[in-house]
């Protein structure tokens, strides 16, 4: 098994790949957390391989945080669009087995 984790520091309004495509091993569990107060609203969307974002999952208000795990997981790139007018910082983990 091997873990992964990163940090990103994503501008306002732009959007970036945080976790890429896993090549040899298989994703088991991965999560994007944006670093920021609870108390404040940062939208966020995040896409599961497509850079457009034409579908996206949001996460706004006080939930920072999205988390999968299991064997059936999305196995390609995880991309982050800061929808905020403020520089954030995300930070993403994943186990690959």
């Amino acid at each position: 098994m091997v873990q992964t984790v990163h940090t990103f520091l994503i501008s306002a309004g732009a959007k970036q790949i945080v976790l890429e495509k896993p090549h040899s091993l298989h994703r088991i569990f991965f999560f994007v957390r944006v670093l920021a107060s609870q108390t404040a609203w940062y939208p966020t969307g995040i896409s599961l391989g497509d850079p457009n974002f034409g579908s996206f999952l949001s996460l706004n208000g006080p939930e920072k945080y999205f988390e999968v795990s299991g064997e059936d997981i999305f196995q390609g790139d995880i991309w982050v669009l800061n929808n905020s007018d403020t520089n954030l910082n995300y930070t993403v983990s994943e186990i690959l087995h």
